[in-house]
């Protein structure tokens, strides 16, 4: 089955820690299990950290694209949009961590001399991890580190002992802040305020009259941040997550798929039939039968599990 981010309206991602007394989220993860090889566009406040074990991903912040390869990595800033993908369908395998910056806030001081001016550097929405460069090449060694321990219940000690020395090192070495980045942050602010727009609305008729205007930007403009931050139309941005919505119910099994596809958007049930096959390579009743079939199974090995333990 496909790895599926759950995103709030505003774009930003329901970060699932794996302690909820922690805002730490460590995993490994594989690029083909996300749907045509692509994450979905989104932000949170935590810094993420990713490194390639093996393969290769472009990664997307912003709309800058960074390609990355075996043994490479990059840091991405807080709130910032960002996702990684292969447009050639290229497997990668790679590491993802989440830590809120919070972490590294014991008091006022700490957040405001140290804290405050990495997150506000409009100047580094991100970092590309070069092992070549040897402070670059620490902060890989420390995302190691961190995936290393995971699990253990002293995880949460050394994720952030390796996140201080992860944050002092950025912060040593990173651009100072200027205001030369301000338009770019204007337009980040308005894709925030489009998507938001989108994901509120999606269930309706929307124009794209409509979507430019909640991001107080001409059509046009609405056009170019769409293929600058998402490389796709806002049209089919919207499609697109129509889909992703339509997925939950399609697994609960409770309407049928023109119910489904009239409830998410989409005016017949043979458009939808007809995006959904072209993004996911199935028609909706394959993936709702598949769906099925892996909670059956999942079912029936807990079902075993729970005998071999009154046995």
């Amino acid at each position: 089955m496909s790895v599926l981010i759950e995103l709030k309206d505003d774009r930003s991602e329901k970060v699932q820690y794996d302690n909820i007394s922690y805002p730490i989220y460590i995993r490994r993860g594989i690029l083909s299990s996300y749907p045509n090889y692509a994450a979905p566009s989104h932000w949170h406040d935590d810094i993420e950290l990713i490194a390639v074990l093996d393969g290769q991903m472009d990664y997307n912040v912003n709309g800058e694209i960074i390609a990355l390869h075996k043994g490479e990595g990059i840091f991405v800033n807080s709130r910032q949009m960002h996702f990684g993908f292969s447009d050639s369908k290229a497997e990668c395998f790679f590491i993802c961590i989440l830590l809120d910056p919070a972490m590294l806030c014991p008091s006022l001081a700490y957040e405001q001399d140290f804290v405050l001016p990495v997150v506000r550097n409009h100047n580094a929405p991100y970092i590309f991890l070069d092992p070549n460069s040897d402070w670059q090449r620490e902060i890989l060694t420390e995302i190691f580190e961190i995936d290393k321990c995971n699990g253990q219940k002293i995880t949460p000690l050394r994720a952030l002992s390796s996140f201080a020395k992860i944050w002092s090192l950025i912060y040593e070495n990173i651009p100072s802040e200027d205001s030369a980045a301000s338009s770019e942050n204007g337009d980040l602010a308005a894709v925030r305020n489009m998507v938001g727009f989108i994901q509120k609305n999606y269930a309706r008729k929307i124009s794209l009259r409509e979507i430019a205007l909640s991001g107080a930007v001409g059509q046009s403009k609405c056009c170019k941040l769409f293929a600058k931050f998402f490389g796709q139309t806002p049209n089919t941005y919207l499609n697109r997550y129509r889909l992703g919505r339509s997925l939950d119910l399609l697994r609960a099994g409770d309407k049928s798929v023109t119910e489904i596809a009239l409830s998410v958007g989409f005016e017949s049930a043979s458009y939808f039939a007809e995006i959904f096959h072209k993004h996911f390579g199935i028609t909706p009743r394959e993936y709702r039968k598949r769906s099925r079939e892996v909670n059956e199974k999942r079912e029936t090995a807990r079902s075993m599990a729970k005998e071999k333990l009154h046995l």
